[in-house]
Parts: C-alpha cells; sequence; structure tokens
C-alpha cells in the first residue's frame, strides 16, 4: 500500500487549485479602476439637468416671456411717439427700459434662481445624493461641477434673451425713429449685464439649495433674498442705501441704466465699478460657501 505524501507546510488544499478567471478579472477591474475625474463629473450633471423634460421649457417659456415685455415695452413707447415730430421730443438716446423692462427682468432672476435652487434640492428631496455622494466621494467636486452646469446654461439662456430683448424692442422703435445701434453709449453695457444677471442669480439659488435643502424653502428664501430685500431698503438714507447697493438687482439697474444721477436729488447712487463689484462677488462667494458647507454636512 503506497503512503501518501505529505502536504507542504502552509499551503491549504483548496489553494492547490487555480482561481476562476471571472474572480480574478472583476478583482483587478475594481483595483484598477481610476477615481471619476472633473469632466466625468461635469457630463453626469449635466445628464441630469437635461434629462429633466421640464427644463427646456421652463427655459424657453421664460426667454419667451422676458422678450415678450420687451416687445410690449417697445409698443407701448412706439403709442406714444405717435404724432410726435422729431424735433419735439426729448434727447431720450437709448430707451433702456423698453429693451430691458424691470418687471421682465426680475422675472427672469426669480427663474434663474430657483432652478439653481432645484439642481441641489431635488437629490436630496429624492434620495439621489447618497447615490451621488457615494460614487464621487469628493463633494466639493460634484459642487463645483453642478456650478460649472448650472453657469454654462444660463449664461447661454440670458445671453439669447438679452439680445433678443435688444434686437426685438430696437426693431419695433425703429419704425419711429428712436432705436439706436449696438454700438451706442451705454447699449453694450446693458447687453452684457442683462445676459450676466441669469448665472449670477441661478449660482445664488444653488447656494441657498446647499444650505437649506428643501426644495420650497431655499426657493422663497431665493426669491426673497433677489427681489425682496432691496425693497426694505431705501435709498435716501446712506446706510440704508449702502446695503441696497449690495443687492443684485439694485446693481443690474444701476448697469443697465445709462443716465448718471441727477445732482442735488437727496438719493445716493451706486456707481458703476461698484455695481460690477456686486455683481463679481455674489456669485464668488455664493460657490465658496457651498464647497464649505457641503464639506461640512452629513447628506
Amino acid at each position: 500500500m503506497t503512503a501518501l505524501a505529505p502536504e507542504p507546510a502552509g499551503v491549504s488544499p483548496a489553494s492547490s487549485f487555480p482561481s476562476s478567471p471571472s474572480s480574478s478579472t472583476s478583482a483587478a477591474g475594481r483595483t484598477a479602476e481610476p477615481p471619476a475625474r472633473f469632466g466625468d463629473v461635469f457630463a453626469a450633471e449635466w445628464i441630469k439637468l437635461r434629462s429633466l423634460r421640464s427644463t427646456p421649457w421652463i427655459l424657453a417659456f421664460t426667454a419667451l416671456f422676458v422678450v415678450g415685455s420687451s416687445a410690449a415695452a417697445a409698443l407701448a413707447e412706439s403709442a406714444n411717439l405717435v404724432g410726435v415730430e422729431m424735433a419735439a421730443r426729448p434727447n431720450e438716446g437709448f430707451l433702456v427700459f423698453d429693451a430691458y423692462p424691470v418687471p421682465g427682468y426680475l422675472t427672469l432672476m426669480l427663474v434663474a434662481g430657483s432652478l439653481g435652487t432645484f439642481s441641489v434640492v431635488n437629490e436630496y428631496g429624492s434620495g439621489l445624493i447618497r447615490t451621488t455622494m457615494v460614487a464621487v466621494p469628493a463633494r466639493r467636486e460634484v459642487v463645483l461641477a453642478k456650478a460649472a452646469v448650472v453657469t454654462a446654461v444660463w449664461t447661454v439662456a440670458g445671453t439669447v434673451t438679452s439680445i433678443g430683448s435688444f434686437t426685438v424692442s430696437q426693431a419695433i422703435l425703429n419704425g419711429h425713429q428712436a432705436g439706436v445701434p449696438i454700438g451706442h453709449p451705454g447699449v453694450l453695457r446693458a447687453v452684457v449685464v442683462s445676459a450676466l444677471v441669469a448665472p449670477v442669480c441661478a449660482l445664488v439659488g444653488l447656494c441657498f439649495g446647499v444650505l437649506v435643502r428643501h426644495g420650497a424653502a431655499a426657493t422663497v428664501t431665493t426669491g426673497f433674498v433677489l427681489l425682496m430685500l432691496p425693497v426694505f431698503f431705501s435709498t435716501s438714507v446712506r446706510w440704508s442705501a449702502d446695503v441696497n447697493h449690495l443687492m443684485v438687482s439694485s446693481a443690474w439697474k444701476r448697469l443697465v441704466q445709462h443716465w448718471s444721477p441727477p445732482p442735488g436729488s437727496g438719493f445716493d447712487y451706486p456707481t458703476v465699478s461698484g455695481s460690477w463689484a456686486v455683481l463679481a462677488v455674489w456669485p464668488l462667494a455664493a460657490v465658496v460657501l457651498s464647497l464649505v458647507v457641503v464639506r461640512r454636512r452629513d447628506v
């Protein structure tokens, strides 16, 4: 009877059999899988926004409403100009609030801020944010990708709306020799700031979405800060006027208008450079605050 050879020390019987190809391949795949790059995160956030059926409709209807309000303002001005000779007209130059009426652009600010909010709170409400953070543990990268997508979308939407508002209003006013070219003093600045105010408000809304995380509360807070808060601060008192000048809507109104404040009016007016600074600081502060908060809070 032949004796069995003893097994080598430290080697189990199972280890003498080769592992299955599928298990070794999956393990190697998990080991070699690279972390998500910013471009991948950006693409994922773009897909999330694009896949919402309401997004293109909201953008289209908002643009139509704002351009329509510009057309209505220009038509109303045209009616006032009927029968008025050129020599009898005041030297008004660029009829700025016919091209960029306040009600239309306050609506644009509200919608942009609300959609910026929804880009965050929708994920918190559905619980999808947990899946996102598991797939991309770098939370700040996720917030930056959301901010980049929101900025890109609303910059395009704001530019189309701003150019459309100016083009339509001037086409109507040209029928009464009251239109101006884009090279007219103050026009280009009005076009640019009216395009940029949309992404600024969208980033402010995104920040409140990160801070509040509740859809209704974040939307109301965004609308209150962007539209209602400036009303509480008068421009006839210095300290109150200084607060008013720090608001997004106040900065937009100052940069759109091309006339200088009347001397001795008793009101304090913001400067052009200060208004540009306000529109630059708001989105920057919103993104920085979002990055700090998302890092310190649980999902």
